[in-house]
């Protein structure tokens, strides 16, 4: 059984979420019932701070499961806060629909988000997999999003806001293309409220963004979908 956190235990939970609710469970029952599920079959063990050992969607921790800590298993720096990021289309930690995947209808996924903290001057986001087999592919970049955004209409970028350059050397979202056959990547939504205006322009990379971003974020939120072909 993978540990709690893990890409493995990732897309176990993702599995049993589904297997409930093609039984006819509710969406907010499924997943409740695969929590509980995972943690009978594994219960959760400290790692030296029992107040940071793993735990259910929606507890704080260290795993890199949990919501509130980015691609790399880092929390949040000093003095950030968090931001609600939420999807129409999925929930934290389950499946993509197909109808996003590159391959398909390559639009990208509704967003919305809390209100952003006093003093943002900009929001910016930011979609990448971790799991790709050369390293982390970039699949979404977004500036210049105004401070007073709390969101994204399916396939369209709110007024103002400027695309990036994704992985596939397109401008805007590249939806999840993962190999056949691998285990389900995790594509982490990552949206940061700045305080000051970023400057960057149309076709700028994710590490434009993290190197922009670094020192100067009010606030983060995260949202992870996992998606298999």
């Amino acid at each position: 059984m993978p540990d709690p956190g893990s890409h493995g235990y990732d897309v176990k939970r993702a599995r049993l979420r589904s297997e409930y609710e093609d039984s006819g469970v509710n969406d907010q029952r499924a997943d409740r019932a695969a929590n509980e599920e995972l943690r009978r079959e594994h219960p959760a063990r400290p790692h030296g701070d029992p107040d940071r050992a793993a735990g259910p969607k929606g507890t704080r921790g260290t795993s890199r499961g949990d919501p509130a800590i980015d691609a790399e298993g880092n929390p949040p720096g000093p003095g950030e806060g968090e931001l609600e990021l939420r999807s129409a289309a999925f929930t934290d930690h389950t499946l993509i629909p197909d109808r996003y995947a590159h391959h398909r209808d390559n639009v990208s996924p509704p967003l919305e988000w809390t209100r952003a903290p006093d003093g943002t001057e900009e929001l910016a986001l930011v979609c990448e997999d971790p799991d790709a087999p050369g390293g982390t592919f970039t699949h979404w970049v977004v500036t210049g999003l105004a401070p007073d955004c709390t969101g994204a209409d399916e396939g369209r970028l709110p007024s103002g806001a400027t695309p990036g350059r994704n992985g596939f050397g397109e401008l805007g979202w590249g939806g999840p293309q993962p190999p056949v056959g691998d285990e389900a990547h995790r594509y982490f939504f990552r949206l940061y409220a700045v305080d000051r205006p970023l400057g960057l322009g149309e076709g700028a990379s994710a590490e434009d963004v993290h190197a922009a971003v670094d020192g100067h974020t009010l606030a983060k939120g995260n949202l992870v979908g996992l998606f298999a072909r």
